[in-house]
């Protein structure tokens, strides 16, 4: 047996053995936190996934711990999205409103708009979009979200900037050149 297939069988193995010791419990205390079998189903499974992501996986120390903190942040990424969803339909429902008045044209103007935020949103990282999601949408301060994404308070400006800057090149400066 070469070295690279025992070294992936040991880490099919331990991924094995942390999904059989952990995957019940996180499935159950994520049914008690958001009170749906199906959903703490698939936010369990997402977990997990992330798991396989990790490429030291036998120098994880807490695995439960490790599937806490990766429930809990998939929990307000999905928050975060509800209320981005919630905002878009909102949004929706007041040009339906004004449907009346109108046109067709005017209607695919907005929705386009819509769709390119969304597009402009998707196009960062993580941690800038959510830095940016969390101070704009959540209300939440430079500390606050430092506090959250595990990073310095300069570094929650940076991403901000970041994500800013990203917006005025994409925007601006992309439709500027030839």
């Amino acid at each position: 047996m070469s070295a690279p297939s025992f070294a992936l069988s040991a880490r099919n193995r331990l991924l094995s053995l942390i999904y059989s010791d952990h995957q019940p419990w996180l499935q159950g205390w994520l049914r008690r936190k958001v009170g749906c079998s199906a959903r703490a189903a698939d936010l369990s499974q997402d977990a997990f996934v992330r798991l396989l992501g990790v490429q030291a996986l036998e120098s994880l120390q807490e695995p439960r711990a490790f599937l806490t903190t990766t429930a809990l942040r998939l929990l307000i990424d999905g928050e975060r999205r509800r209320k981005l969803e919630q905002l878009y339909l909102a949004e929706l429902a007041l040009a339906h409103e004004d449907l009346a008045s109108t046109g067709p044209q005017v209607m695919h103007e907005a929705l386009v708009l819509l769709e390119s935020v969304f597009a402009l949103l998707e196009g960062l990282a993580e941690k800038p979009r959510r830095a940016f999601l969390l101070n704009r949408l959540d209300g939440l301060t430079h500390a606050e979200i430092a506090e959250q994404l595990g990073v310095s308070t300069s570094m929650i400006k940076q991403y901000i900037a970041q994500v800013l800057l990203h917006f005025y090149q994409t925007l601006f400066v992309d439709e500027e050149q030839p």
